[in-house]
């Protein structure tokens, strides 16, 4: 989509007659690459440790399954379902169905990093359960984000195409950065259900001693890509208002 639009933007003569700007080299590239690298090293660390500690059984035995179910009853949460789910890491929590989805390496694993990712599931859950408010306004965003998302880079297209039409494109970067506003709020989701998983796990004495050390850097390695989806969201923003938001001032 990217790609497209610069395209669109390089056949209007934008790109390659303006300040800075070259036929084939465009420096905001610099921006995209610095994303794509933050969320590669986040990806590939949360991999690394997960694999790390999926070595270690956890001594109660229990898999990431029933540890979610011990979890829920715990807290009194009875009306949600933990279900198998396909796919590596794929785990999550699904407020409409109401359902927590486990994954392969999760599901029926009696390690530590399993049992810890789905405490950060269920961690959802209790959110959910208790009307935790970030929660509520991520859930919010979301169909506001995804046709942001979507839609936003094609009325950008649009604006170029018509003469660089700056209220097009205005709305255009403010429709695509929904995506970032989103990534932004599911930082405190994310980081408050790593934070009660680590909490239950140690208090309840599912996971003990060097046990919960480990837990804690599983959670705080999944924490990272997060932080790096929210990164490289808030860079493609900048790289359109530094790329766009010029056409105005340039005309």
């Amino acid at each position: 989509m990217i790609n497209l639009l610069l395209y669109a933007a390089d056949e209007l003569g934008y790109i390659g007659g303006y300040g800075g700007y070259y036929y084939g080299f465009d420096w905001t590239y610099i921006l995209v690459i610095i994303g794509a690298i933050i969320t590669c090293i986040a990806s590939s660390r949360v991999n690394s440790t997960f694999k790390k500690y999926s070595k270690y059984r956890a001594s109660i035995g229990c898999t990431g399954a029933e540890i979610a179910r011990r979890m829920l009853n715990q807290e009194g949460i009875y009306d949600v379902s933990v279900e198998h789910i396909s796919g590596n890491l794929t785990d999550h929590y699904d407020p409409k169905s109401k359902v927590l989805r486990l994954s392969d390496p999760v599901y029926n694993s009696t390690s530590v990093a399993a049992i810890s990712v789905a405490a950060h599931e269920c961690g959802h859950a209790i959110q959910h359960s208790e009307g935790y408010e970030p929660l509520k306004i991520r859930s919010a965003i979301v169909p506001v984000a995804n046709f942001g998302s979507k839609a936003g880079m094609y009325i950008i297209i649009a604006g170029c195409l018509l003469s660089f039409f700056q209220p097009l494109i205005t709305l255009g970067i403010v429709l695509f950065s929904f995506g970032m506003i989103f990534q932004l709020v599911t930082l405190p989701v994310e980081f408050n259900a790593s934070s009660r998983a680590l909490n239950v796990l140690e208090e309840s004495g599912w996971l003990v001693d060097e046990e919960n050390k480990m837990a804690g850097k599983v959670l705080k390695a999944a924490a990272y890509t997060y932080v790096a989806a929210a990164a490289a969201s808030i860079l493609s923003v900048l790289r359109l208002i530094l790329l766009f938001g010029r056409s105005k001032s340039d005309d």
